[in-house]
């Protein structure tokens, strides 16, 4: 769909959380802060019913390390990826094409990129086509609660 002209441009300012589409990520950006992202996406998960299995803290790690690999290059303010699965849907993908387990667990990460401080970025991976956008489907659904898009 192509928008144009004021009517556009004032669209396009009213729905400052509309999914950016890179090839294999789907992500929202929003000014809410990472704290509250971060509540927001644990908050729908559990309220999907499901449990995190872990929480990688991406960020941390690449602040920590960064001199040991010879860089002084801050990437992230903060960034967390949280890891779960839901045994339902992972079972209907699965039966679907065992070899799904590629994708087991999901992942959706929260980010403040250090040359974008005031804004967050929530998303995930994109699935191919077929029974995996299914479970895209639930993270789109996860990622959008947690921002209050829901």
């Amino acid at each position: 769909m192509k928008v144009s002209g004021m009517i556009g441009g004032a669209l396009l300012l009213a729905l400052p959380a509309l999914p950016a589409m890179a090839e294999g990520l789907v992500s929202y950006t929003t000014q809410e802060s990472f704290e509250d992202v971060v509540f927001g996406l644990e908050n729908a998960i559990i309220d999907e019913g499901l449990v995190i299995d872990a929480t990688s803290h991406v960020g941390e790690m690449l602040a920590r390390t960064r001199a040991d690999v010879g860089s002084d290059v801050e990437i992230f303010k903060a960034a967390d990826v949280y890891s779960f699965c839901s045994a339902a849907l992972s079972r209907k993908v699965m039966e679907a094409d065992p070899m799904n387990i590629r994708f087991c667990p999901y992942d959706i990460f929260v980010a403040v990129k250090a040359d974008m401080p005031e804004e967050t970025v929530i998303g995930y991976r994109a699935f191919p086509d077929g029974p995996m956008k299914e479970v895209e489907a639930l993270l789109d659904r996860i990622a959008r609660s947690a921002i209050g898009m829901d």
